[in-house]
């Protein structure tokens, strides 16, 4: 069976959701955050139509949908854009709670950075603790990524730094152009679409195991047990009337 032509439209359209159990493995669900000007629109419109395009009004909060293959297994993807009103030095607390529901609904986060942007650097941290804080019992995957990398005449955010932040936070982290390099891009988007699928394959598993085998009925066992015994006492009366 072939895909659906990936049409512009297409690519804007949401897929509904489903709550049967056995999709789930099959749909992915990703959030872009990060501080604004720093890419994120180009960045996942470069991953789904390969095109560069460098100047983005400021969006209210864009939903993209496809369909890729990872690793041979086709997949539905959502890749939420979200607004750039997140800085260091605003109010925080105001941001997150904005940011809540996406964070609730995703899946998986990518966390982009300007290279060329030190405020946007500093604003990882908070939306990395609070990802975590909406998930404090999950392993939701989260991609740090600095983006711009071809900037280098304006960088004010040096590889060692995102390397440093990403190891504190245990997360993955990349720099990027993704102006110049449409692999890097779907390099970063593949990587998390499959830590994605990897936790919902093991929550499968464990809902699989909570389920089969299943315990038998103690009831049933007791009925059992006295049938038996009921069985064997007509057996030996019997055998003390021959």
């Amino acid at each position: 069976m072939r895909p659906p032509n990936m049409s512009g439209h297409f690519l804007l359209a949401p897929i509904p959701e489903s709550s049967s159990d056995y999709l789930l493995p099959r749909d992915i669900k990703l959030a872009v955050l990060g501080a604004g000007r720093v890419g994120k629109s180009a960045m996942i419109v470069r991953f789904l139509t390969k095109r560069f395009i460098g100047d983005y009004e400021p969006n209210t909060g864009k939903l993209y949908s496809r369909l890729v293959f990872v690793e041979g297994d086709q997949l539905s993807i959502q890749i939420q854009d979200t607004p750039g009103a997140i800085q260091a030095q605003d109010n925080l607390s105001q941001a997150m709670d904005s940011l809540s529901k996406c964070v609730q609904w995703a899946d998986g986060f990518l966390l982009v950075y300007s290279i060329t942007d030190y405020d946007s650097y500093q604003s990882i941290r908070p939306l990395y603790q609070h990802i975590r804080k909406v998930h404090p019992d999950s392993k939701v995957p989260v991609i740090i990524v600095g983006n711009k990398g071809d900037l280098l005449h304006a960088r004010q955010v040096q590889t060692h730094d995102g390397v440093q932040l990403a190891n504190e936070l245990g997360s993955l982290f990349l720099e990027i152009s993704t102006s110049e390099n449409y692999e890097d891009v779907y390099d970063v988007f593949q990587h998390l679409c499959k830590e994605v699928s990897k936790v919902h394959s093991l929550g499968g598993e464990r809902r699989r195991a909570s389920i089969i085998p299943r315990p038998r009925s103690p009831n049933m066992q007791d009925l059992k047990r006295r049938f038996k015994q009921a069985l064997s006492s007509k057996v030996k009366s019997t055998s003390a009337l021959g």
